[in-house]
Formats: C-alpha cells, structure tokens, sequence
C-alpha cells in the first residue's frame, strides 16, 4: 500500500536526480584545495572514511575556520553535513540569502555527525560553508563534509563588457560611479588606475582614500562564475583641493612619531620633553587615563618625582611644549595605552571625554589628540556587521565625541590612532562576533572608527608589535619579527581589504601621507622588534617597491608618512638607534 504524502512531489525521482554534492573535496582526499584554512591540514589518522581528514588546531585569537564558496540554486533547499570529533566543534553555511545557519557539538571524542539545512534567497547563486572549533580549546578533525542540493547553475560565458559609466558626486578624497547593468552579471569589479579597488554586486561605488587634487582613471568589470568580462571604457576625475583643511596638519612629508613616558618612566628613565631630539616631529604624551573604564573623565597626571627624580616642573614642560611646536612639532596626549580602558558606553561618557580631553588640551597648549585604546576599551554588539554604519555605542560615541574635538579645534588639529592588528587587519578574517556568532567581539572593531573619521584623521599608526600572526591579502599569514610582517600588515592598509572576507564590503586604502608604521625602538620595548636592516627593507619595498623579499605588495608608496615608535624613552635606553635608521633613511 501506498501513503500519499503532502508537498512529495517535490521528493519525486525527477528532483531527486537532480539532486547532488556542492562541496568539492569534502573529504579532503585531496588536500585542502579549495578549502582555505586559517590553522588546517590534512591527515591520514584519525579518519571517517578514505585516506585523510582535515585537522585544525585553534589559537588564542583564532577558532581555526576552514571554508569554502559553492554554487547554488537560489529558492532551493540544502542538507549541509559533516563527521567531526574533538570539542567545540562547529558546521555551518553563511550567505544564505535566508537565514544562516550552525551547528556545533560540545564534545566528540569520537566521529559523530553534524547536519543542518536551510533554504537560499531568491537571488543566492552562492554561499559559503564552513568548519571552525573554539578559540584555544586544541585541535578538531573533519571529514566527509557534503552540501546535498540542487546542482548550482553553472555559466559558460561570462558577462559582456559594462557600458555607460560614469561619475558622479567628487570630493577631495573620493570619487562616486555608476554603471548600466549587465545581463547574467553577478557582480562588478570597480578598477582605479589599473588596480581593483572595489568590489560591489550593484550598479554603484564610491572609491574612497583617495588624495585631493589628482587625476585618477576608473574601469569596471562584469563578473559571474564563468569569469570576468574585459574592462570598460575609461572614466577620469580629478579630486578637488581640500577646503578645510584635512588631516595632514602641516607635518612634513616623512614623519617620526614617538610616544615619550610623561606620566610614568617604566624601567627606561624619564625623558624631559626639552631633552627630546629635533628629529622627533610628532611627540605623543603617553598617557591620559579615565577615572573608571565608563566614566569617559579623562586625566593626565604628570610623573611623580618618586618615580622620576629629573622631571621638570609643569612651568618648565609646559615651555618645552611651546619651544618644540615653535620649530614645527607636534605634541598630542595620547588616550589609553595597556592600563587606560576607556568604554563610552553613554552620551553622559561621551560628553564628559570632550570635556575632559579639552581641559587636557587647553591646560598645556596641546596640537591634538592620539587614541591608544587597547584590551577591551572597543568590541562590537552582536548583529553590528556594517563597519560604515555601526550601532554599538561604545564605537558610535567614540566617533561623536572625537567629531566633535576635530570641529572644536579646527583644521590644525591634530588626530592619531594607534590600535594593535587585532583591532585592524584582522578584520581581514574576522568582524565582530560574526555572522554566526561565537568570535571574539573585538575583532577588527577599530574599523568603523577610522572609517568613520577617515577625512579628519591625521595619522593611522597600527602597533605592528605584540601581535599574534596575521593573515595578509596574500592569505598568508605573517608572524613579527622582520620586514615581511610591516610589509604586509601595511599593504592591507593602503591596498583595502575586504572585511571578514566580504568582497561585497570592502575597507577603503587610506592615503599614505596618513599611515605610517609602529615599530618598537628596542628590543626592551616590546615583542616583534627588528633591527634597522629591517625597518630599511620595509621601507624600500613600500616607497620603491624594491627589497620586498616573498610578499607581493599592490602598490608602491613613495607618499608614505613614516615610523611610529614606542617609544622615545625606550629608544634613548637604547643609544637612539631606531631615530638614526629614520634620518638615516628620509634624510
């Protein structure tokens, strides 16, 4: 006897042939290919089925993802599945076009399977799957991993060539085009002078990070699974000249930033701002510190003779300040360092930072203002996955209230930031807490700020030291310790990236009179010092692109801003090294 089922057409033979396995190599027969692994490999033991299995060993920052991009039917269901053993073990798709979905077990001390589904939106063609474990919990394996569906429709041509481009809105620092769309089309690739500089799935961009009062070109390109079309015609703009200023504040075309121990003398011995070399242009005040992590009521507390014997009275430091901004320096109080958290979790908090800051500025007669914000100072709220338009209110009062000095003080004042790659390039990998939860909040959380205040700001200087490795755009990962680490971590800078792999959403190049790169001056300094051999190659590969070793930069920057340094203190404990390979090199 037979039972008529409800809906079983859609069960028939028919469908059921054409069903199939979107995941290519789940299995990992062979090799990773076309998986890509933060921390994988494969292994003959312990496996499922067949000769391998993948295995990935989590980091303290890193949860080990291995994923790979498949083709789909849009308004179609799938069967994800996968055997894994080890703890904390997740499977799961992303770009559904629906609702994402994961699944996870706690402990699998041996094979056990996991398997969700979901439907594809209406316009999906692609979605991702993925494997990851938990962040320092030890290795996990995975095998026979399959993505049960309708086949993905498959592209033999890809799309013809794009038409009707054109600009639009022109600042000094971005340019607005816009394009005809182009039938079986996927996406866009926007090119700037020859180079991809954005990527979009509509029929619009903004190319950002530009420099005022140059001419650039701009192509675009049609993309589907069959490929990418040729590129279109060519479109010219030429930025105007800023009216107001910017964020350049008159510092020379190559800088030294040091930061000089004001508040503390931290094994180095303190340093009289007076007794600071000339070749230092921007001098940073470490530190300004809250009275309570929300409070926002920043204080700046000079060095207590108990501590540093020589230090100079407030008369005398508040002369040296002026002597230094008399030869053309720059003297900022830098906000936050390792012990200053600061979390503007309220407008009361955000309010009461301008205010303080302000005081700090005006009592010593200051050009502006760094933002050092470590640890936990900055993390993402759950669902904010926009770095252009954030919600968590520690990041949008962050921009409000340093919005909101930049417009008190003028076009001279002077805005730094100096986060750690964990808060930066390793958005790259990593958003927030991710689509699907479970990453670590802070990943990449600077993002939305220097977006935000990328017309105002005058100098990005990620701390390229006491970091973790990172993934570079080359998909590589980059460890401290010589040129290729700075080479890449500043490539990602002036290049962009897209965020969390997101070719959709993409992080702007800053212009390179904004960036230059942190270093330690010594080796007491802190982890990922390298010695002047190496700071000369970096600065070879970016300015000439020449020395740069195995890493393929995507530009070359002659612009490029300088060295930042912690610190000035650390730097004179040892002999002056890391300002002699600065003037050595610039001059």
């Amino acid at each position: 006897m037979a039972l008529a089922v409800p809906g079983s057409a859609a069960l028939s033979s028919a469908a059921r042939a054409a069903d199939a396995d979107a995941a290519v190599n789940g299995g990992f027969e062979s090799g990773l290919s076309p998986w890509t692994c933060t921390a994988g490999t494969t292994v003959t033991s312990p496996v499922h089925s067949g000769a391998s299995a993948l295995q990935a060993t989590p980091q303290g920052s890193d949860n080990a993802q291995c994923a790979q991009t498949v083709s789909v039917r849009p308004n179609s269901q799938y069967t994800l599945a996968g055997w894994v053993r080890g703890s904390y073990v997740y499977l799961g798709a992303s770009g559904t076009g629906t609702t994402d979905v994961s699944t996870w077990t706690q402990s699998a001390p041996d094979w056990q399977k996991l398997a969700t589904t979901f439907t594809t939106g209406a316009d999906t063609t692609k979605v991702t799957i993925y494997t990851h474990g938990w962040y320092g919990t030890g290795a996990y394996y995975a095998d026979d991993v399959s993505l049960v569906g309708p086949g993905g429709g498959t592209t033999t041509q890809p799309p013809t060539v794009p038409t009707g481009l054109k600009t639009g809105t022109v600042t000094a620092t971005s340019v607005a085009l816009s394009w005809t769309p182009v039938t079986g089309a996927t996406g866009y690739a926007v090119y700037r002078d020859g180079v991809k500089a954005a990527f979009t799935t509509g029929t619009s961009a903004a190319v950002s990070g530009l420099n005022p009062s140059t001419a650039y070109a701009f192509q675009v390109t049609a993309t589907n699974d069959a490929g990418e079309s040729a590129r279109s015609a060519t479109v010219t703009a030429t930025t105007p000249a800023r009216s107001d200023g910017g964020g350049n504040a008159e510092l020379p075309a190559h800088a030294l930033v040091g930061y000089l121990h004001a508040s503390f003398a931290n094994g180095s011995g303190y340093t009289r701002m007076a007794d600071v070399p000339d070749s230092w242009d921007v001098i940073d005040l470490a530190f300004g510190e809250p009275t309570s992590v929300t409070s926002g009521d920043i204080r700046f507390n000079r060095c207590p003779v108990s501590e540093c014997p020589n230090v100079e009275s407030d008369a005398d430091f508040k002369a040296a300040i002026k002597a230094k901004q008399a030869a053309g320096k720059k003297v900022l109080i830098s906000i936050g360092g390792q012990n200053g958290q600061v979390q503007l979790t309220t407008t009361a908090a955000r309010d009461a930072f301008v205010s303080s800051v302000s005081k700090i500025i005006d009592q010593y007669g200051l050009d502006g203002l760094d933002i050092d914000f470590e640890g936990h100072s900055l993390s993402l709220n759950t669902g904010d996955t926009d770095f252009k338009n954030p919600t968590t209110p520690v990041i949008v009062n962050l921009i409000s209230a340093l919005k909101t000095l930049k417009a008190k003080y003028g076009t001279k004042f002077v805005l730094t930031m100096a986060p750690e790659t964990f808060f930066v390039q390793n958005g790259y990998q990593f958003y927030g807490s991710g689509k699907w939860g479970g990453q670590d909040p802070r990943c990449g959380a600077y993002l939305p700020v220097i977006h935000a205040l990328r017309d105002d700001l005058t100098l990005l200087h990620v701390q390229d030291y006491n970091s973790g490795p990172i993934m570079g755009l080359d998909n590589q990962y980059h460890s401290m310790g010589g040129a290729d680490f700075h080479i890449a971590m500043t490539d990602m800078l002036l290049t962009g990236f897209p965020v969390a792999g997101d070719a959709g959403n993409v992080f702007p190049p800053l212009r390179p009179d904004q960036v230059a790169i942190g270093m330690p001056a010594s080796v007491n300094a802190g982890n990922g010092y390298v010695a002047p051999a190496e700071v000369t190659k970096t600065l070879d590969c970016l300015t000439k692109k020449t020395n740069c070793g195995s890493y393929p930069t995507h530009g070359t920057w002659p612009a490029l801003r300088g060295l930042m340094t912690w610190s000035v203190n650390w730097d004179r404990f040892a002999g002056w090294e890391f300002q002699r390979t600065f003037d050595s090199y610039f001059g």
